[in-house]
């Protein structure tokens, strides 16, 4: 308890001192068990501006989330970790979603639309997109190297942290950590 009331303490000296960090400093210092594979970047970045498409088909990009944090999770139909991981989400989703906060999720690669379907059905997740970027290109151009990826948009649109692999996303640490942020816009 000691050392998170000091890393607390310093993370809030250090958020004064540079304001660019003020909304990122917090949560990174919150983070414990499968967050602390949550890297945040020292500064935000650029997420990709390729389309993806709806379920049907209908174009999507990045920037229709701006204006709210979003948690976007690239997944795949035949990815184990993804299957543990989509039912936590779902309930991440459920909890904290709303008018400052939303989980995007996106097949990317060959992912049949029945398949995906599926997929949601048998984990019993109906609470999240079945978005999908076919031919990878977003995925490409955000550098997703293996499955699951998930990234982290400020209301900006901008990169702030990336998880590789899957985690607890139902977590309370992983609810405190995104709590932290989504309250920093208020």
């Amino acid at each position: 308890m000691k050392h998170l009331a000091l890393a607390l303490l310093y993370t809030a000296a250090a958020a004064l001192a540079n304001p660019a960090l003020a909304d990122t400093a917090t949560a990174e210092a919150l983070r414990d068990g499968d967050m602390k594979k949550l890297n945040f970047h020292s500064a935000p970045e650029a997420a990709g501006s390729s389309e993806f498409i709806t379920f049907d088909g209908d174009p999507l990009s990045l920037s229709d989330w701006q204006g709210k944090w979003v948690l976007v999770n690239f997944w795949a139909t035949w990815c184990a970790p993804c299957r543990k991981e989509m039912p936590m989400l779902s309930t991440l989703q459920e909890e904290l979603g709303g008018d400052s906060f939303e989980v995007v999720t996106i097949a990317t690669g060959r992912n049949p639309p029945p398949a995906m379907q599926s997929f949601f059905e048998e984990i019993g997740v109906d609470n999240l997109p079945l978005h999908r970027d076919p031919g990878s290109k977003l995925a490409r151009e955000m550098g997703v190297l293996g499955l699951p990826i998930t990234v982290i948009l400020n209301p900006d649109g901008q990169e702030v942290a990336r998880l590789r692999g899957d985690a607890d996303w139902g977590s309370e640490n992983a609810k405190a950590v995104l709590s932290a942020l989504i309250g920093a816009e208020s």
